[in-house]
C-alpha cells in the first residue's frame, strides 16, 4: 500500500483515538463485538450498496484511504516529467522545453475537458467510473513507457489528461457522497492527504526510480500500482448515491439553474485567484534560493522537503478546524500565507528567517486547497457536486498554468526578487475577493431563502 496512506492513517489515528483495527469493517470504522460479521458488515466489505442513512454511517476510513491512494498515483503520474526532463529530452532527441510542454499539454487538456465529460457522464455509477478513469490511467502510463517518438509520448499524456480531469471531478466529489455534511471537511482532508504526498515522497521517489532504471520504468511502475490500486478499490470502495432523487411532484431543473452555481463560481475565482498568485513565485522558488537567497545547490532540495513537511502539517491543521471554522480557517490561511511570502521576499539575504518564513509558507498553504474544497463541497447543491468537483479541477489547472507563464514574463520585464511581491498583491487581491463574495453570497442566500455554507 502506498505509503500515504500509512502517513493518513497514522493521523486519523491522533484523530480517532486507539481503535481496534483488526476488528474493523472496512468501510465501516466501527470495532465488532462478535466474532462473526453482520450481513451488513458483510455488504460493506464486498463493496454492496449501503441503504442507511450517512447521519447514522460509521465513518468510512478505509474508503478514504484507498481514495487518498489514488490521488497520490494521479498526481505523481502527472508531475512525474518534471524530475525525468533530461532523460527524456535525451533519448528522445527534443528540448528540455519541449518535454516541459507536455505538462502543460496536460494541464489544458484537464482544463477543456474536465467539466464536458463530468456533464456527460453524470448519471453514471461513481464507483464505476473511479474503476474505468483508472483503467485508462494504466493504459495511458503504458503507452508513455514505450512510447517511440516525441508524438507518441505527447498522444498518451493528452489521453492521461482526459483521464485525469474526469479522475477529479469524481474523487474529488466521491468522500462528500460518503460522509453526512458536517464531516465533510475531515473526509476532505484525509482524501487530500493522498496529493500532499504525491509531492513529499511521490514525485521525488519517481524521479530516482526514474534516474536509476530509466524513465520508461518509472511510468510502468505506476501503472502497476495503479492496478494494485483497482483491485482494492474493486473490493472495498464503497459505492455513493450521488443523484438526489425527486420529492413527488418535483420537476427536475437544468443544471444551468441551479441555485448554488454563484456559490461554487465565487469558490473557483477565488482558486484561480490564490493559486496563480501563489504559482507566479513558487514556480520560481530554486532559482530564488540560489540567487538572492544565496543557498547552496545542494541545500535546496531539503528546503523544498521542508516546504512539503509544512503541507502536510498544515493539511493536519485544517482537517482539524474547517468542519468547525470554515470561513475563519481560509481567511487566516490566505493572510499568514500572504505574510510568510512577504518575508521571504524582504530577508532572503538572513537564511534562517528565510527558511522559518518558507516552512510557515508551506504550514499555511498547505490546508487552503482542502479547505476551498471543502468549502466547494458545503456550497454546492447534491446533484452539482460532480460537476462543480470538474470546475474546481479546472480552477486549480488554469491557476497553475497562468501563474508560471506570468511569472516567466516577469522574470524576462523585471528581476527574481519581484515576483515574491507580485505573489503577495494577488493572494491578498484574492483575500479581498473572499471577504467581499462571502458577504454578497450570504445576502443573496438570505433573500431567496437558500441555507448558506458555513
Amino acid at each position: 500500500m502506498p505509503i500515504n496512506v500509512w502517513l493518513v492513517a497514522s493521523i486519523s489515528f491522533i484523530w480517532a483515538g486507539p481503535v481496534d483495527w483488526m476488528a474493523m469493517s472496512p468501510g465501516c470504522g466501527i470495532p465488532r463485538r462478535g466474532a462473526r460479521a453482520s450481513n451488513r458488515q458483510r455488504n460493506i466489505l464486498m463493496g454492496a450498496p449501503e441503504t442507511h442513512s450517512k447521519e447514522t454511517r460509521p465513518f468510512p476510513w478505509f474508503g478514504l484511504f484507498i481514495l487518498s491512494a489514488l490521488i497520490f498515483t494521479s498526481v505523481t503520474s502527472e508531475f512525474l516529467p518534471t524530475g525525468l526532463l533530461p532523460e527524456i529530452a535525451a533519448e528522445l532527441k527534443v528540448t528540455e522545453g519541449q518535454v516541459g510542454l507536455l505538462i502543460s499539454l496536460f494541464a489544458g487538456t484537464v482544463v477543456v475537458s474536465a467539466a464536458p465529460l463530468a456533464a456527460l457522464t453524470r448519471r453514471f455509477s461513481r464507483k464505476r467510473l473511479v474503476i474505468v478513469v483508472l483503467l485508462v490511467f494504466v493504459v495511458s502510463n503504458l503507452l508513455a513507457a514505450v512510447a517511440p517518438t516525441y508524438e507518441a509520448l505527447a498522444g498518451a499524456r493528452i489521453l492521461s489528461g482526459l483521464a485525469h480531469g474526469l479522475f477529479w471531478a469524481v474523487v474529488g466529489a466521491y468522500s462528500a457522497h460518503l460522509v453526512p455534511k458536517k464531516m465533510i471537511g475531515r473526509a476532505v482532508a484525509i482524501t487530500s492527504g493522498g496529493g500532499t504526498a504525491a509531492f513529499v515522497l511521490g514525485v521525488p521517489l519517481g524521479t530516482a526510480l526514474g534516474h536509476v532504471l530509466g524513465w520508461r520504468l518509472a511510468f510502468a511502475g505506476i501503472a502497476a500500482m495503479i492496478l494494485v490500486l483497482i483491485v482494492m478499490a474493486i473490493r472495498f470502495l464503497p459505492p455513493v448515491k450521488h443523484i438526489e432523487e425527486l420529492k413527488t411532484g418535483e420537476i427536475a431543473l437544468p443544471l444551468r439553474k441551479d441555485r448554488t452555481i454563484p456559490g461554487v463560481v465565487i469558490i473557483c475565482l477565488t482558486v484561480v485567484l490564490i493559486l496563480t498568485g501563489h504559482n507566479i513565485f513558487y514556480t520560481y522558488i530554486a532559482p530564488f534560493l540560489l540567487g538572492p537567497g544565496n543557498i547552496d545547490e545542494g541545500a535546496v532540495a531539503g528546503i523544498l522537503f521542508l516546504y512539503g513537511v509544512g503541507g502536510a502539517i498544515g493539511l493536519v491543521i485544517a482537517g482539524a478546524v474547517t468542519d468547525r471554522f470554515p470561513r475563519a480557517g481560509l481567511a487566516v490561511g490566505i493572510a499568514v500565507v500572504a505574510a510568510s511570502v512577504m518575508v521571504v521576499g524582504l530577508f532572503p539575504h538572513v537564511t534562517w528567517l528565510l527558511i522559518g518564513a518558507i516552512f510557515i509558507w508551506g504550514i499555511a498553504f498547505g490546508g487552503i486547497p482542502a479547505i476551498l474544497q471543502t468549502r466547494l463541497l458545503h456550497t454546492a447543491s447534491v446533484r452539482l457536486r460532480d460537476v462543480a468537483a470538474a470546475y474546481l479541477t479546472t480552477s486549480f489547472n488554469i491557476a497553475i498554468g497562468t501563474g508560471a507563464l506570468i511569472g516567466a514574463i516577469l522574470l524576462d520585464w523585471l528581476t527574481i526578487t519581484a515576483l515574491p511581491f507580485v505573489d503577495v498583491g494577488i493572494v491578498m487581491l484574492g483575500f479581498v475577493f473572499v471577504l467581499v463574495g462571502e458577504a454578497w453570497l450570504r445576502r443573496r442566500n438570505a433573500r431567496l431563502g437558500i441555507p448558506t455554507a458555513r
